[in-house]
């Protein structure tokens, strides 16, 4: 049986703040696939309710995805 910390956790994003609908201990990156530990989460959308590893993958699906 898997630990529910293992496993990705389910977020609502909101402007400046998300809020973890179930518990786990990282979100992936919508551009790159990485998992992003929630402690270090900084880059999201809220408009699209996706998770960015950093600045230069939020950077770059804000100028492909229109």
């Amino acid at each position: 049986m898997t630990e529910p910390d293992a496993e990705p956790a389910t977020v609502h994003f909101a402007d400046g703040e998300f809020a973890v609908l179930k518990r786990g201990r990282f979100v992936t990156c919508a551009v790159s696939g990485k998992p992003i530990p929630l402690e270090i989460l900084r880059y999201w959308s809220a408009g699209r309710q996706e998770a960015y590893a950093g600045p230069q993958e939020a950077l770059q699906r804000m100028t492909t995805a229109r």
